[in-house]
C-alpha cells in the first residue's frame, strides 16, 4: 500500500518542499519499523486548535499540535492538528526557525502515532530526544 500524506492549510504553514517533507515523513515512521497508511496535517490557527482541544480533549488551554490516532499496528493514520500560532511563539521562545519549529512539530505528531508519549518527564524527554535526531537526520533545514 502506498503511503497517502495530506497537508491541508487552513493557514499558510510556510513550507515549500512537500515531496520532501513527505519522504521525510516516511523514513522516520519506517526507522521506528510502522509504515505510512493515511496522514493528514492540518495547520491551523490557535483558537481554531483551541476549539477542538476543548471538544475532544476537554483541555481548556492553546496547543502546538494534537494528534487523532487511527492507526492498526503495524500502519499508522491519523489527523494531526497543528497551529502555527503556536509554532510562532515556540520559535520566537526557543530562537529557531519558524521552518525547524514547524518539522519538529510535525515529526512529534508522527512520533505520538508511533507509540512514544509525552506525559511523564521520562516519556518526555524520549521525546525530545527523538525529535532531535529526526531533526539532525534531514536535510529540510537549511
Amino acid at each position: 500500500m502506498k503511503s497517502q500524506i495530506a497537508f491541508i492549510e487552513n493557514v499558510s504553514c510556510g513550507l515549500k518542499n512537500l515531496e520532501s517533507v513527505k519522504q521525510w515523513l516516511i523514513a522516520v515512521v519506517e526507522n521506528e519499523r510502522k509504515s505510512i497508511g493515511v496522514l493528514t496535517y492540518v495547520f491551523m490557527s490557535d483558537d481554531d486548535l483551541l476549539e477542538y482541544n476543548k471538544q475532544y480533549l476537554s483541555h481548556d488551554f492553546y496547543t502546538d499540535v494534537i494528534t487523532f490516532d487511527e492507526s492498526e499496528f503495524p500502519v499508522i493514520n491519523g489527523d494531526i492538528l497543528i497551529s502555527i500560532d503556536r509554532i510562532k511563539d515556540n520559535s520566537n521562545a526557543l530562537q529557531t526557525g519558524v521552518l525547524e519549529e514547524t518539522l519538529r512539530v510535525i515529526v512529534h505528531g508522527v512520533l505520538h502515532l508511533c507509540g512514544y508519549k509525552d506525559k511523564t518527564e521520562i516519556e518526555e524527554t524520549e521525546m525530545r530526544t527523538k525529535e532531535e535526531y529526526y531533526l539532525k537526520n534531514t536535510n529540510l533545514i537549511s
